[in-house]
Order: C-alpha cells, then sequence, then structure tokens
C-alpha cells in the first residue's frame, strides 16, 4: 500500500505543479525541483534514493523513444554532421575540461575521477531540452539540433563514464577506449536496426490498435536490453528503434493505431519527464545528510560546486565559439560552400544545455569506495538544478534579445495549404483513373467535394487578417458542433431510457467523438505585424510564370470582387491577377471568379489580395511562389 500511495502522491503533485506553472508561465521542470526539495525535508516524507537501474533501465528508455519517435529521420539526416559534433565532440571536450577543473578544486581527487564527474554532467537531458523548446519560439533547426544531441549523447557520456570508473579501479589504455567507443556505437546501432526491423515488421501484422500500443510500449525495453545484452549501447539502441519505427509507421501502422500510439505515448511521456524531476529535488535530502560526513566546510563545497557549474557551462560555450569559428575560418579559405550560422546561433544553441536525470542517475552509478563521492554527487546535483535555474529561465530572454526568428504560424499555414492542395489533386487524379460506369455519379461527386472542401478550409485559413468574420469552412464547424450535440445528447437519453444495447451506444458515441475531434481544430495564427506571408522556399519550385518580373499594375477594386458585387453574392477573399490587376474571390467563394478570370484570359499568376499577404499561385504549373 505505501508504493502505490506514493505513486499516487508522486502523479497528483506532478499534475498540481505543472498545472500552476503553465498558469503562471514559469519552466515547470524547474517548479518540480523546487518542490521536491521542499517536499523532502518535510518531516515523516520518506527518505527517496534515486536508484540509477531505476532511471537508466526503467525511466530513460521510454523517455528516449517517445522523443525519437517524433523526430523527423529526415531532419536528422540533414543534420547528422553539427548532432555528431555535439553529441560526442562536445561530450569529451566537457568530459576533459570539467575532469580537469575538479581534479584541481576536489582536495584528493585522482584525475579519473575527476573525468568521471566530467562525464556525468557532460549531457544536456532531452527531457529538459524538449520542455524548453515547447517554451521558447527558437528556430525549428536549432530544436531539431537540440533534441538530436540530446538522443545520441547519453550514449557517448554513458561510455565515458564506464571507462573513467574502470580507470579509477586501475590502468586502462587508449586502444581499449577507443575500443569501448567504437563497439558500443556499432553495437548500438545494430541492436536498434534489428528490434526495429523486427517490430515493425510484427506491427504490420496486427489489426488491434491496443495490442500495436502494448508492443510499442516493449520495444524500448527490448532494445535497450539487447544493446546492453552484447555490449553496445542500450541508449543508442533504443533511438535507433524509435527513429526507424517513427520513420516507418505511417506505412506499416493504420491510421487508428497511430492516433492511439500517439495519445498514449504522449500521457506516459508527460508523466514521465516531470516525475523525473520531483524525483530529482527529492534527492536534495539525502544527499546533504552523506555530505555532512564529507569533512569538508561549507565554503570549500560552495567553491566546489560552483567551479563545477562554470566549467559545464563554460566549456559547452567554448566548444560552440570554437565549432562557429572553425566554419567561418575554412569558409573564407574556400574549403566549404555551406555557409556558417550567425554567431548568435552558436551562442543560444551553447546556451541550451540544461541537464537532467540522467546526470543524477549517472552520479548514483559511481561505486561507495569512489574517492569523494559523496562531494562528486553534490557537484552534479548542482549542475542540474543551476543549468535549469541559470540557463532555463534566461534562455527566453537570450532568444529575444538575439533576434531569432521563431517559427512562423502564417507560413505554417501557407505550406499546409500549398500541400493539401497537392494530395488532393493527386487523389482527384486516381478518382479519374478508378471511377466505372457502375459507379453512382453522386457518390463520385460527393467525393470530389468533400477533398476540395478539405483544401479549401486549409486555404482559407491564410486570410484571417481580413474584414471577414466567418470563413465556409467556420461556419460549417461551428453549424455541425451544434448538431453534434444535439446527436449526443439524444444517444445519452437513450441511454438513460435503456432503450438501446451499451455496446451500440458506446460504438456510436466513439463516431461522434472522432467528427468532433476532426472539426474542432485550434484556429491558426494570423501574421506577425509587419512581416508579409510569403512561400516558404522549399515551396517555390521552378515556374517560368513565377519567376517572371511582373510589372506593378492597379487593381480593378480596392477591397471586393466586382463579379460577384454584380451577381449578388459574397466572397471569402480576394485574389488579384498580376498581368491586368483584376480583382475576384478565391476558390472558396460560391462565385470562383478568379479561377474563371484566368480560363477566361489565359492569365497565369495571380496572389493573394489580402493584408500581409503577398503569396503568388500559377494557374498553369499549379505552383505556390
Amino acid at each position: 500500500m505505501e508504493i502505490a500511495a506514493e505513486i499516487v502522491a508522486l502523479v497528483v503533485a506532478v499534475l498540481a505543479v505543472t498545472a500552476v506553472a503553465r498558469r503562471l508561465d514559469w519552466s515547470a521542470p524547474l517548479c518540480l525541483i523546487v518542490v521536491g526539495v521542499a517536499v523532502s525535508f518535510v518531516p515523516g516524507v520518506p527518505e527517496y534514493q534515486l536508484d540509477p537501474e531505476v532511471v537508466l533501465v526503467g525511466l530513460l528508455p521510454p523517455l528516449l523513444y517517445s522523443t525519437a519517435i517524433q523526430t523527423s529521420l529526415v531532419d536528422f539526416n540533414r543534420l547528422r554532421g553539427p548532432i555528431a559534433v555535439l553529441s560526442v565532440g562536445l561530450v569529451l571536450f566537457t568530459t576533459a575540461g570539467v575532469g580537469v577543473v575538479a581534479w584541481l578544486v576536489i582536495p584528493g581527487l585522482p584525475l579519473a575521477a575527476g573525468f568521471a564527474l566530467g562525464a556525468i554532467v557532460a549531457p544536456p537531458d532531452a527531457v529538459a531540452a524538449t520542455a524548453v523548446a515547447r517554451r521558447v519560439a527558437m528556430p525549428r533547426k536549432m530544436v531539431r539540433l537540440l533534441e538530436g544531441e540530446s538522443l545520441f549523447n547519453d550514449a557517448a557520456a554513458l561510455v565515458a563514464l564506464r571507462t573513467a570508473i574502470a580507470a579509477i579501479a586501475g590502468s586502462i589504455s587508449l586502444w581499449q577506449v577507443g575500443l569501448d567507443f567504437v563497439w558500443a556505437a556499432v553495437g548500438g546501432v545494430v541492436a536498434g536496426l534489428v528490434v526495429g526491423f523486427v517490430a515493425s515488421l510484427v506491427r504490420m501484422k496486427l489489426t488491434e490498435p491496443v495490442a500495436d500500443t502494448a508492443l510499442s510500449f516493449a520495444v524500448p525495453f527490448v532494445a535497450y536490453l539487447l544493446g546492453e545484452r552484447i555490449y553496445g549501447s542500450g541508449v543508442l539502441a533504443v533511438v535507433v528503434a524509435g527513429l526507424m519505427l517513427g520513420h516507418r509507421s505511417p506505412r506499416v501502422l493504420s491510421g487508428a493505431a497511430r492516433t492511439a500510439s500517439r495519445h498514449n505515448w504522449q500521457t506516459v511521456s508527460y508523466l514521465l519527464e516531470n516525475i523525473v524531476f520531483l524525483l530529482i529535488g527529492l534527492q536534495l535530502r539525502h544527499i546533504l545528510t552523506e555530505v555532512a560526513h564529507s569533512g569538508l566546510s561549507v565554503l570549500t563545497l560552495t567553491w566546489i560546486c560552483a567551479a563545477v557549474l562554470a566549467a559545464t557551462i563554460a566549456t559547452r560555450m567554448l566548444w560552440l565559439v570554437g565549432v562557429a569559428a572553425e566554419k567561418r575560418l575554412t569558409a573564407m579559405l574556400g574549403m566549404k560552400r555551406k555557409k556558417a550560422w550567425p554567431w548568435r546561433y552558436s551562442v543560444v544553441i551553447g546556451w541550451a544545455g540544461m541537464r537532467g536525470v540522467v546526470t543524477l542517475a549517472a552520479a548514483f552509478v559511481l561505486s561507495p569506495d569512489t574517492p569523494q563521492r559523496v562531494v562528486l554527487v553534490l557537484a552534479a546535483f548542482v549542475v542540474v538544478a543551476g543549468t535549469l535555474l541559470v540557463q532555463g529561465t534566461t534562455l527566453p530572454l537570450l532568444v529575444r534579445r538575439m533576434g531569432l526568428p521563431g517559427p512562423d504560424p502564417a507560413q505554417d499555414a501557407l505550406q499546409e495549404a500549398a500541400l493539401l492542395h497537392d494530395m488532393v489533386r493527386a487523389a482527384l487524379v486516381k478518382l479519374d483513373e478508378i471511377t466505372t460506369p457502375e459507379d453512382p455519379p453522386e457518390v463520385v461527386q460527393g467525393l470530389r467535394d468533400r477533398l476540395r472542401g478539405r483544401t479549401d478550409a486549409a486555404w482559407e485559413q491564410l486570410g484571417r487578417q481580413s474584414a471577414l468574420n466567418e470563413t465556409p469552412s467556420d461556419a460549417y464547424r461551428r453549424l455541425r458542433l451544434q448538431l453534434l450535440t444535439v446527436e449526443r445528447e439524444h444517444c445519452l437519453r437513450a441511454r438513460d431510457k435503456g432503450t438501446a444495447d451499451d455496446v451500440v451506444l458506446r460504438r456510436v458515441l466513439e463516431r461522434l467523438d472522432i467528427e468532433e475531434s476532426m472539426l474542432d481544430r485550434d484556429e491558426e495564427e494570423p501574421p506577425q505585424e509587419g512581416r508579409e506571408l510569403r512561400a516558404p522556399a522549399s515551396l517555390a519550385e521552378a515556374c517560368k510564370h513565377l519567376a517572371h518580373e511582373w510589372r506593378d499594375v492597379p487593381a480593378s477594386s480596392a477591397d471586393s470582387c466586382a463579379a460577384c458585387v454584380e451577381e449578388g453574392i459574397t466572397w471569402v477573399h480576394l485574389r488579384k491577377c498580376l498581368k491586368c490587376g483584376n480583382v475576384a474571390c478565391c476558390d472558396s467563394s460560391v462565385g470562383k471568379h478568379a479561377d474563371k478570370h484566368f480560363r477566361d484570359t489565359r492569365h497565369p499568376v495571380m496572389r493573394s489580395y489580402e493584408p500581409g499577404e503577398s503569396w503568388r499561385w500559377c494557374f498553369v504549373d499549379k505552383k505556390l511562389g
């Protein structure tokens, strides 16, 4: 009963603290650590000692897996070089730098033990990086780099720690260190690929979403144990398996299975990633109890912890500045063609190095006979709490001061609309191919209308700054939600009266819930003030019409579609012909006069005539630019 009560208390505390932190816009990880520290000193609260096996085997695999399955394998492949520089090179540099500093400031500490502490504090935490990235409007490429680093750096750090522990016990040669790193990487990758391949084959055969989700819960643990069993990196095996399954899931899983798996893993990730920060705070009482017998004064301990924390932050900053300088130097010498990132990017990446539960768990891995073990554990705790406090709280301000461009919701909406348009075009072509004379015409027309309605709804999201209060898709959503409410109430009355079997009722309610979830989407954010909505470069493919230098011709109307006015109908959004300046309504409008204007005149390119938008559309090549 005590264990059950403690688990319930942890979950309730996480829910309460994260809700308050979200409401006050505070850092949830830092709040959880503070609450954990405060609770650990409450009389009657049991003393928690974090078991490293619980973290490294029980918590770390599912946390890494939940992040890996949401990481784009394509984006990772593009950033594999920078990720390797951070997850391997920076880990080794931090291990050496912090190790030397610890050896200098901690009395009687062997250099190998200093390197062990360096390996412990070297890897930024995957959970901390993700938690901060959610709150800070950082460029997506930078966020993906940080997440990729945090996925792979644990493997390098744990191998370095294992090597340092072996060096504490006796001598170890340089070639053994290199062999350990190579075998850890090879073994981890092989184990991850095997588990990912087998799991994808099995999941293709499963038709029940519940069974598929249950199998997905076992995958990270199987990958970790197999990787460790062959003396490779279990952490690397989990990440590789997660990347592989996340990339293949759209082709091997059904939509219901993907939806169930995504929601279940989001719940698991939310609970675990917040519980670990609460557990970190609960360790302080136990750590202070042990460090009181170290024989060192409070002033000496403060100096040691401050020096280790400063070295941890400084080594990361030095490494990022050095890498940026090297890239600029090689670019100046003509040795590289790629343009180096601006200095402010390197500064922000260097400052985004929060540590987490892996650091503290790795500290507890140290054997009891390690010299100054309690001091090393205390220093690791200070690094975790200090980086979350110093870097985690100041990172949003730094991002704003550096003027980094965050993700633009308007650009996302534009790219979504263009992608959906291409998808619908492909589907309509396929519909023409598979339609037979025996197919009812009204059914075929219904499919066409449904496909076009979906892409029209996406285009309508782009005109949020127009004077139109409600688009046709908005009206459909509003009316359908009201009808769903009536249908649900009728179903519930049938349940209360007992006029239908419970199985039937649940099946009908599930259908209503699925339809409501598809309708009840958040409104797209409008374009930022003063920023024009332009097409992303990836969408502006070669098109001679879009590439043509169009002269600025006067618009035929300032704020209306003349054809709609003449016919006595309304329009949704306006488009302007770049050839003659004719202003007409979009395809979401009843008249579709912009499309009619193209068919009548063959003028190829129109542009959006809504405030803050400058994207263009070629009717001939069906391309956005």
